[in-house]
């Protein structure tokens, strides 16, 4: 589902990723951690399509995203990426609903269709008498769970969380934890998350370890996982492989595209 080979990227003389290879599989959901400056967002933001490396290939659904033009590359990634960050990022003259069908207007898809599909969403996430809402007039989990629908809209291959719990109290963060592994189960969907929290971490089915721009361990979870996901050991790969920059890149590529 995501086939990261030779991976390798620099910032003038520092090389932050030294040769990165991992194999994602389709329904998993995966952790990234390791200490600052490990490359964890640099290889989120490469994954992403935000960023290009230097050497080697990213493949996501089949598709090599190394060797896509600019513009082919904005359309893929509205398409088939979406993205959770530690601060919401919703546009507050809008509500809960618009922000949610927003990516869906830049994909073309109809008002009807988007509509639809936002509120079919709303409703998964218990937020259906809120749709109506401004961000100002929601709570902190209120907000996230409306910032995780908007990255689902497109139905993308695969969600990249940069710390997506790290601005919530300790029962909104437990929900949202729990949310990710109830859209695997109900969706299949992928989730690939950058994370200082052990919590999170020791749930996901993986946990793949940085450490100066190399992998050193990928952990599997499938013995140690609690009720809050559902195993899918016969799906793990057995390769094991500055949040405001990162934000920063999908907020320029909204503005872009509106």
């Amino acid at each position: 589902m995501i086939e990261i080979k030779g991976i390798k990227k620099s910032f003038g003389s520092l090389e932050v990723l030294k040769g990165i290879d991992l194999t994602i599989n389709k329904g998993e959901v995966v952790s990234i951690v390791g200490p600052s400056g490990a490359g964890k967002t640099t290889l989120l933001q490469i994954i992403g399509t935000l960023d290009r490396p230097d050497a080697g290939t990213v493949c996501v659904d089949s598709v090599d995203v190394t060797s896509l033009s600019q513009k082919k590359l904005s359309d893929f990634r509205n398409k088939h990426i979406g993205f959770v960050f530690q601060f919401h990022q919703l546009l507050p003259e809008f509500t809960a609903l618009e922000n949610i069908m927003i990516p869906a207007y830049i994909a073309g898809t109809s008002q009807k269709a988007a509509r639809q599909r936002a509120e079919e969403l709303l409703q998964f996430m218990g937020l259906s008498d809120r749709a109506h809402h401004k961000p100002n007039e929601l709570s902190g989990g209120e907000k996230q769970r409306v910032a995780v629908a908007r990255a689902l809209i497109n139905n993308p291959a695969v969600i990249l969380a940069d710390e997506p719990s790290g601005s919530l109290d300790s029962k909104n963060k437990e929900e949202l934890h729990q949310l990710f592994f109830d859209l695997r189960d109900k969706y299949n969907q992928t989730f690939v998350i950058v994370t200082h929290d052990e919590g999170l971490a020791n749930i996901t089915d993986r946990t793949i370890h940085m450490r100066d721009g190399l992998l050193e361990i990928a952990t599997p979870h499938s013995d140690q996982r609690s009720e809050i996901a559902t195993p899918h050991s016969d799906q793990r790969s057995e390769n094991a492989p500055c949040q405001s920059e990162f934000q920063d890149g999908i907020n320029g590529q909204l503005v872009d595209n509106l």
